[in-house]
């Protein structure tokens, strides 16, 4: 990068990422651009630099009020690092305002966003090469966990000049021992798992019904919280502030939360519902154990949890087909706003190249599901057949690597029901305070 190469990093979890921009930023001269794909990341990262004793960085987001961001733009003279959204990025007074400044590098974290929301989900994704053509191609970072050859060639082709450099490590997280438990009752399944964890640990949920529920049930319990895309930003910062300062053991939530997310000292990461693909299983599993010691990823397993994944491409599939019919025809009817945003980025790529990507993507998506269910049931080394899905393959197999080599659970003596609330009960709190 120093060299002014355009680079992609293909590297673990916890591995110090975030220090490639940050010491290539130190050492050029201009700002530091960082295109993070969710809010609660960038507050982590912008926090992180705080601590550090940085104080030239901010994150442009959707939280801020319209007079917040446009002081932000007026002093970004005064700026190293500016963390931000696609969708940001791409509003013409943002770009307008980074055009008059020198750019030390643009980095794109997680990139693998690029290729696997940059089609349905985030379409602004695809449009970044835009935003750094019209900022003067700076040098450019890619950074991820987790790529295939497929999600490779999307980030290099969307995103770095033909001669960019590639440094790739392998994903395999040795101090992470994985876990399939096939029930039948996953609400007693999980009640029992919980019961013996004495460190922090992450729930993820498919839904936001899920989230709620769960919490519900276990408030009375624990010291726990919950976390989705549906709570206002001051609540989501909140609950993080309170899980990264232990005042909460666990947090359940959708994958709304924890990409990048620097806690070190998550020890088990449960999945309460399928994952939708390994990658992303990969991406939220890599929570956990981020100060390399041994942590676990338990994945709750009970017949038909992936009709939900079913369900959502379906529902994609319908608004695919629905605006397909509309161009066919040339009628114009109300669409929702995805529908809006596919409708942009066709009239940016072409209508009909677009809309056949998005069928493909349908395609790609369903064998993402099936390799998902195929770790499911796998009956060898679920590391091995982990790391297949990134043509990767295992070199050696850790002392606890997973349950077909026997691993067990060892997270030390669980704390009381009380202890592991973190708080007494409100009226003991009163009665402290006002003891003689």
């Amino acid at each position: 990068m120093l060299e002014k190469k355009d680079t992609l990093g293909i590297l673990p979890t916890g591995n110090g990422k975030s220090l490639c921009y940050q010491l290539t930023g130190y050492l050029s001269e201009g700002l530091v651009i960082v295109v993070s794909p969710l809010i609660s990341l960038m507050e982590d990262q912008v926090n992180a630099l705080l601590s550090f004793g940085e104080k030239k960085v901010v994150a442009l987001n959707s939280t801020l009020q319209p007079f917040e961001k446009e002081f932000i733009l007026k002093q970004l003279h005064q700026l190293k690092f500016l963390f931000l959204s696609p969708e940001m990025l791409l509003q013409p007074p943002v770009l307008a305002a980074l055009k008059t400044q020198t750019i030390a590098l643009f980095v794109v974290d997680e990139a693998h966003c690029v290729s696997q929301w940059g089609i349905d989900f985030r379409p602004e994704y695809r449009n970044l090469s835009i935003a750094k053509q019209q900022l003067g191609n700076p040098v450019t970072l890619a950074l991820t966990a987790t790529a295939n050859a497929d999600v490779q060639r999307d980030i290099q082709t969307l995103l770095l000049k033909e001669d960019a450099q590639l440094f790739r490590e392998s994903a395999n997280r040795e101090n992470i021992a994985l876990f399939v438990e096939k029930t039948k009752d996953k609400k007693n399944s999980l009640a029992n798992r919980l019961a013996t964890i004495e460190g922090s640990a992450i729930i993820y949920c498919a839904t936001r019904k899920n989230v709620e529920m769960l919490y519900h049930e276990l408030k009375e319990r624990y010291a726990i919280g919950y976390y989705h895309g549906g709570l206002d930003y001051q609540q989501r910062a909140f609950l993080q502030k309170q899980f990264q300062e232990q005042q909460l053991q666990f947090l359940i939530a959708t994958n709304a939360f924890g990409m990048g997310i620097n806690k070190s000292n998550i020890r088990v990461v449960i999945h309460y519902d399928l994952p939708d693909s390994m990658e992303n299983y990969m991406q939220e599993i890599g929570r956990g154990g981020r100060d390399q010691q041994q942590s676990y990823a338990i994945l709750l397993y009970q017949e038909g949890d992936e009709q939900i994944h079913y369900y959502f491409q379906q529902h994609t599939r319908l608004k695919r087909q629905e605006l397909a019919y509309q161009v066919e025809h040339q009628i114009e009817l109300p669409l929702d706003d995805l529908q809006e945003k596919w409708r942009q980025q066709g009239a940016i790529e072409g209508m009909t190249t677009f809309l056949t990507s998005l069928k493909k993507n349908e395609t790609l998506k369903q064998q993402k599901l099936s390799e998902m269910l195929d770790y499911i049931h796998w009956q060898g080394c679920r590391r091995q057949r982990m790391l297949a899905s990134l043509d990767e393959s295992v070199t050696r197999f850790p002392a606890k690597c997973c349950d077909y080599h026997g691993a067990t659970m060892d997270l030390g003596t669980p704390t009381s029901q009380k202890e592991k609330r973190g708080t007494k009960d409100w009226q003991e709190i009163l009665q402290r305070m006002f003891k003689d």
